[in-house]
């Protein structure tokens, strides 16, 4: 099992949800997060004044998936969130060991 964390911008996550339930998966975490990468901030202007707005809000999508699935998710959130443009994102992948469902205890595939 991989769990895959993807940094998306905000407004493409009702795309990224929907490219995530047509390829099966049933359930994902999001949550908000603020970062900067190669973009390093914007330029913002308030009240004629600028300044720079250093850490961009983001979402952090988390899905766990079984092996043979992951490469058909991951071009499945890349193909959604893309844009075209610096700062749309990165999917990170990292190994998974076990997978308990708190109700039931069933345990690794059939907990997902």
């Amino acid at each position: 099992m991989k769990k895959i964390e993807a940094i998306i911008r905000p407004f493409k996550l009702e795309d990224v949800k929907l490219a995530l339930v047509n390829s099966g998966i049933i359930g994902m975490t999001v949550s908000e997060v603020r970062g900067f990468g190669r973009q390093k901030g914007q330029v913002e202007r308030y009240r004629g004044s600028e300044f720079t707005v250093e850490f961009l809000q983001k979402l952090k999508v988390e899905v766990v998936v079984n092996d043979d699935n992951l490469e058909s998710v991951i071009k499945a959130i890349g193909d959604a969130a893309k844009t075209g443009e610096i700062g749309d994102g990165k999917i990170f992948v990292s190994p998974v060991e076990s997978v308990v469902r708190i109700r039931t205890g069933e345990r690794d595939n059939s907990a997902l």
